[in-house]
């Protein structure tokens, strides 16, 4: 790969969004309206609970994780998106871009998105409603990684599906989110689930971010090969994800689709 197309995709999106401050204000507001509602939630929740639970590190924790993943996601795929509402394809790739340095400039696009809510959630989280996230340490890294590498994969995969049906199916790709987080245990044990809602949970890799940070704030027993068996599926699945977008780009390129990349849904 040329390092030169990679940083024009990134460049772009760069100027995109000094061009266009509001597209700046997604990258921290919605992210910092969860954590103060959320942070809110716990502090209630502490106040009228007679167990003695901490709800800090259970549920607000949980909801910064979890807004990790979806920043990450949607950094790939708005990216993209950003090409699909100013039909900007054939632009692109009548220039000697390859595939794979189209995706990885999403992806680094991504990074950098994602990283400023990051900072936004975790400045919220600790300074105002005291989740002590920090003290996990160096732990904390590996959990962070594999939520990363499962929102890359599902932002390429679902970038694949909007460049294959068109831009119509938008709306397909922004629930997905919502839709993978009942089997992943955000808020709950796995145990709590059917039979086969668990089957599918076991195959998703943040199922095992959520199921091991748990056990450390619980004081329970940390199982490292479980998260690296994570890491081993948020890995396969990305790999997975760029076989996909590559078969669909060449799907497109091969049956003309791509030079009639309209607002409407294509078939």
């Amino acid at each position: 790969m040329n390092a030169r197309p990679i940083a024009g995709i990134v460049l772009r999106q760069l100027y995109l969004m000094r061009g266009s401050p509001v597209r700046v204000v997604p990258l921290f507001a919605w992210v910092a309206i969860d954590i103060v509602l959320w942070g809110f939630i716990t502090r209630y929740l502490n106040s009228v609970s007679a167990a003695g639970v901490d709800f800090v590190p259970t549920l607000l924790g949980a909801v910064l994780l979890w807004d990790f993943f979806i920043r990450i996601m949607q950094g790939v795929t708005t990216a993209f998106l950003e090409d699909v509402w100013s039909r900007n394809f054939l632009n692109l790739f009548a220039t000697p871009l390859s595939i794979a340095e189209y995706v990885t400039g999403l992806v680094i696009t991504s990074i950098a998105t994602s990283l400023v809510g990051l900072g936004v959630m975790l400045a919220l989280a600790t300074l105002v409603f005291g989740l002590p996230f920090f003290h996990l340490g160096l732990l904390l890294v590996p959990f962070l990684l594999v939520l990363f590498c499962f929102g890359i994969a599902l932002g390429i995969f679902a970038s694949a599906v909007v460049l294959r049906l068109g831009p119509a199916s938008e709306w397909l790709i922004w629930p997905m989110p919502a839709l993978i987080s009942p089997f992943v245990g955000v808020f709950y044990p796995l145990s709590t689930l059917p039979a086969w809602m668990r089957g599918v949970g076991y195959a998703l890799p943040p199922s095992y971010v959520f199921e091991g940070l748990r056990a450390v704030i619980n004081g329970q027993t940390f199982v490292a090969s479980e998260l690296a068996w994570g890491v081993g599926l948020a890995i396969v699945q990305i790999v997975l994800a760029g076989y996909v977008f590559s078969r669909v780009y060449r799907h497109v390129v091969r049956t003309g689709l791509l030079a009639r990349y309209s607002a409407e849904t294509v078939t």
